[in-house]
């Protein structure tokens, strides 16, 4: 099969939205190319990311979001939406230009993989694409990790973002992951420890690609996958809840997730601008959340926020 290739120009502030908005007009599948998503010759050094310097000149200059469609129609629906979507938008969204090619399947199936390598997060967290070899060092985890094409690969700041903290903050019990995407966060979790790891998405081809991740990673027993809208009919309480989602999804959520929180529980949240953590963390202190921290990375914040014990 011969998919459409829409590219749309943007910014790395809403790459992001992009994707969502192409998604939700059925893509098959959506890819990021951003050059502030690979780490520069200094990350490259103090992280060990094991990938060729090349690869970022090869990138193109701009912001690049690209989406996979089986129909002419849904190209029609991408250009009606690009005309609603700066006015949706607290930031700076770019052009907003499109364009559409013919691919065929197998260019569409490989043209991702030349920007995706090992990559090491935190301390001892590694995201490895499985075409990619890579020896473990002492103390790694390792996450095996095949997108497709569901968003979350670790190379940008957000996700990045959350799976630090997680390192960080996580201190046992169940974990919760709202918006589990490609199932990078649901996997970090269960490798830092947790027992039992609830990773919901809305959508359908996010929620097949996560199982598929965590099938990978042998941890079936240990990670169940399901589609739901996002908080609503869980059972159980959780140790740490995260979600690499939006600002304004973030602030909605706070009294649903709060609800599954154990006392003293911690919420990771990323996918956060700058612009509205000041948002962000006056809804976390209104329902009862006390900070732990605030970490930046280019123009993302992400929070650790503690539960209150009563």
């Amino acid at each position: 099969m011969d998919y459409l290739q829409a590219t749309i120009v943007t910014t790395h502030e809403a790459t992001d939205a992009v994707s969502e908005l192409l998604m939700r007009c059925g893509a098959h599948g959506t890819q990021i190319i951003d050059r502030s998503d690979i780490p520069d010759a200094q990350q490259i050094a103090d992280t060990w990311a094991l990938m060729d310097e090349s690869v970022f000149d090869h990138m193109p200059a701009d912001v690049w979001v690209r989406a996979w469609f089986s129909s002419p129609t849904h190209i029609e629906n991408v250009r009606a939406m690009l005309l609603t979507l700066p006015d949706a938008l607290a930031f700076d969204a770019g052009a907003l230009t499109l364009t559409v090619d013919n691919v065929r399947e197998e260019d569409w199936a490989e043209s991702w993989k030349q920007y995706y390598k090992p990559l090491r997060i935190g301390k001892n967290l590694v995201v490895k694409p499985g075409w990619e070899a890579y020896q473990p060092q002492p103390g790694d985890k390792v996450i095996e990790l095949d997108p497709g094409m569901a968003f979350g690969t670790g190379t940008h700041e957000t996700t990045r973002l959350c799976m630090e903290l997680m390192e960080q903050w996580y201190e046992g019990g169940d974990v919760l992951d709202v918006g589990t995407g490609s199932g990078i966060l649901a996997v970090t979790a269960a490798l830092l420890g947790a027992p039992r790891v609830l990773a919901v998405d809305i959508d359908p081809v996010a929620v097949r690609v996560a199982q598929e991740n965590v099938g990978i990673n042998g941890l079936n027993d240990r990670i169940q996958v399901r589609q739901g809208d996002l908080v609503n009919d869980l059972g159980g309480t959780f140790g740490l809840a995260c979600a690499n989602i939006l600002a304004d999804v973030i602030i909605a959520l706070i009294p649903q997730v709060k609800q599954h929180l154990a006392p003293g529980a911690v919420f990771v949240c990323s996918g956060i601008i700058l612009e509205r953590e000041d948002d962000v963390l006056y809804a976390l202190e209104r329902a009862g959340f006390a900070l732990l921290e605030a970490r930046h990375l280019g123009a993302w914040t992400a929070l650790a926020a503690r539960k209150g014990e009563g």
